[in-house]
């Protein structure tokens, strides 16, 4: 895994009165507990992986309290999971990345949100804009409304995230629909403190299990004819109850100010961005209290057109501080205050950008404009502006004295198998000329960037194989198909190959062979060496190629360039017809040096023999030309000033960062490159053997230094 939670999961058994201290993943995994959950699952992704991980490593506190843990094959296989709460009074939860994991699971969840559940059911979702957050810049906001889901946005601390975990379960229970809760990455990863509870053994578990099934109730079934009553009653008796509840225990926030005739609507995921800008125009103090009132919407949906109206009442204008398009908030406050005949000025995308990240620039930007052209009383709006237009002139020149900062794109990790690969087809393409590149999502998606720069179009996990079927009849070269073995246990292998067999499909598809679901943290996998219970691999990606009908089917080391290079061309240029698959085996370097590391510290503390491979450079025989970095990208391939006064280009040098993957050597091998590069073996506790052949070496290298030297 990325990171261990062995030592943090111990705070997860704080009782009554005690004070919890630690990352809000962790928080969430507590109120779960608190919360008498009875069973919980998921698929990895960032910003939220860590809760998978959190509960994989607190499996022995979910067993002595009788939670079942499932860690899902994809997004769709979680949500599905919440059937359980369908029939059962037994409280549920699953957690997924995103609008791209809501995406796949929304066939479940259309299915889940038509008959309602009995029992608490929760979707943790991680969601937030900007590079760090979800691949597709879009939100799960539209899936909440079209579904009659309510979701949670809850304000980033951990009181206000343990306290939305629990009332989810009361509102899930109370309107019988399921709930969804939306996490930032900040949120996923802020540190605090909250005074904990004990942990809940449901009332139904593993460790007290009903005696009989439910009962059979066609009403409960998401099929006609009964889905039409079921649709009514979301509308007509959940809605209101949600509301209602909402209403109720107070799960959106007012924080007066007093600054009357205006106000600001806020998401609360967004509340700490707001409060820090007003903050710093000096319309808040270090405490939040505001002079501008706030209401925070800590469920932003549904929204409750009472607490909207008393609000907006008597006020000239407020903001409506939401981050994405559409402006699903704005809209609705539009339409509550008309009907309501409520003048309130209604102010958003017009002062805030109608996409992205609400960063503290943004916020301020929009702060700023929204004063100056409402001009509360009390306030000297027009100062705020020039100061605000002040302070992004300053941030603009500060950008310009320190000059043009070359693009830094993600990359692959030092030593990464996947790299070898992509050397491999930019080679072979040298010979046969280019083609179709399908990508995909993962670790393999940095070859788009350069100095690859390979791949022509990304529509999803698992989804490259599907989306170069109409790709290759109309292309004179086969399409190549990359898909990570993630990628493939997660849909690639019903989406992609079976419907290539089905559809008889002439294309080429590598599957990158790493070991895990590296981009999100190096969760297991089906066909991993081992999996989450300690146990062997419970699948293979081979045999389950051939049991579907792949006859033609090479698996390569991922590392051995040469060999790629010909199996690639052998797979472009066969007349064979159907699909192709090519097994790039190879472990991800990442978790390899995590696992190899701490061996070789045992090793080292027992006294044995510990061997480090690293590579290098001939400096007298490099001759500057760089293909061998052009061609692998490596980030400990760099370049240096060469030794000979006489030759003005730089040379090539490997840096410490090496971990020994032999890929520049074999880079250089297959494509013809040059000799200069060597492979030396650092060895620590040697052994008699060892030292031998090391001065057998050096008086080698003596002789025949000596017999070819100058006379």
């Amino acid at each position: 895994m990325e990171r261990s939670f062995k030592h943090e999961v111990q705070s997860l058994k704080l009782g009554d009165g005690e004070v919890f201290r630690g990352e809000g993943i962790l928080a969430v995994t507590k109120a779960l507990l608190q919360s008498g959950v009875s069973y919980v699952g998921g698929y990895p992704g960032a910003p939220i992986s860590h809760l998978l991980d959190v509960l994989v490593d607190a499996q022995d506190i979910l067993g002595e309290l009788g939670v079942h843990l499932e860690t899902c094959t994809n997004e769709a296989s979680a949500a599905a999971m919440l059937g359980a709460s369908i029939n059962y009074p037994i409280r549920g939860a699953v957690t997924w990345k995103s609008i791209v994991g809501t995406n796949v699971a929304a066939d479940a969840l259309s299915n889940l949100a038509s008959p309602g559940v009995e029992g608490g059911a929760l979707v943790i979702i991680g969601e937030d804009y900007g590079e760090g957050a979800s691949v597709i810049q879009e939100r799960s906001y539209a899936y909440a409304m079209k579904s009659t889901m309510p979701l949670l946005d809850p304000r980033p601390d951990l009181p206000s995230i343990v306290r939305a975990v629990e009332e989810g379960f009361g509102l899930s229970e109370t309107s019988h629909a399921p709930v969804m809760i939306e996490l930032r990455i900040r949120a996923c990863h802020v540190t605090g403190e909250f005074v904990a509870k004990s942990n809940r053994q449901g009332v139904h578990s593993t460790r007290n299990k009903f005696d009989a099934p439910a009962p059979h109730d066609y009403g409960r079934l998401s099929h006609p004819p009964v889905t039409y009553t079921q649709e009514r009653l979301k509308v007509e008796e959940r809605l209101p109850a949600a509301r209602d509840f909402i209403r109720a225990r107070k799960i959106n926030e007012v924080f007066a100010g007093d600054l009357d005739d205006v106000g600001i609507v806020v998401m609360g995921g967004l509340y700490n961005v707001l409060v820090r800008a007003l903050l710093r125009l000096g319309l808040a103090d270090l405490w939040g209290r505001t002079r501008i009132p706030i209401y925070c919407l800590n469920a932003v949906y549904p929204l409750v057109p009472e607490e909207v109206r008393g609000f907006c009442a008597g006020k000239r204008a407020v903001l409506v501080v939401e981050e994405g398009h559409p402006d699903y908030i704005e809209q609705q406050i539009n339409v509550i205050l008309r009907r309501a005949d409520i003048a309130t000025r209604v102010v958003g995308k017009g002062a805030l950008p109608m996409a992205g990240e609400y960063t503290a620039e943004a916020m301020l930007k929009g702060l700023a404009a929204f004063l100056a052209e409402t001009q509360p009383a009390g306030v000297a709006a027009d100062a705020i502006a020039k100061a605000v237009d002040e302070l992004v002139a300053r941030r603009a020149e500060a950008a310009r004295d320190v000059g043009h900062l070359p693009p830094r794109p993600p990359n692959f990790c030092t030593g990464c198998p996947e790299r070898p690969v992509f050397s491999a087809i930019k080679l072979m393409q040298c010979e046969i000329g280019p083609t179709h590149i399908s990508t995909d999502i993962g670790c393999h998606s940095f070859a788009t960037f350069a100095p690859f720069s390979l791949g022509n179009s990304i529509l999803g996990y698992g989804m490259s194989l599907a989306a170069a079927a109409a790709v290759g009849p109309n292309l004179t070269k086969r399409p190549i198909s990359v898909m990570g073995d993630g990628g493939f246990w997660h849909n690639g292998v019903i989406t992609g190959v079976a419907s290539s067999l089905f559809n008889q499909g002439d294309g080429v598809l590598i599957v990158m062979q790493n070991g895990y679901t590296s981009a999100t943290g190096q969760q297991y996998l089906p066909s991993s060496a081992q999996h989450r219970p300690g146990g062997a691999a419970t699948a293979d990606i081979e045999r389950t190629l051939r049991a579907l009908g792949i006859k033609w089917l090479k698996t390569v080391r991922s590392y051995s360039v040469a060999t790629m290079i010909k199996t690639l061309r052998r797979a472009m240029t066969t007349k064979a017809k159907g699909l192709k698959v090519i097994i790039a085996d190879g472990e991800c370097q990442l978790a390899r040096q995590r696992r190899v590391k701490a061996d070789d510290a045992a090793r080292l503390a027992a006294g044995r023999r510990v061997v480090k491979t690293r590579f290098g450079v001939d400096d007298a025989i490099c001759t500057g030309d760089h293909s061998c970095i052009r061609l692998s990208g490596c980030p400990s391939l760099t370049v240096k000033p060469s030794p000979d006064p006489l030759r003005t280009d730089p040379v090539a040098s490997v840096i410490e960062s090496c971990v020994g993957c032999g890929l520049c050597g074999e880079v250089a091998h297959a494509a013809v490159l040059c000799p200069s590069f060597y492979r030396a073996e650092v060895v620590r506790n040697a052994s008699w053997r060892d030292r031998a052949l090391d001065r057998l070496r050096r008086w080698l290298i003596v002789r025949l230094g000596g017999a070819t030297g100058p006379a």
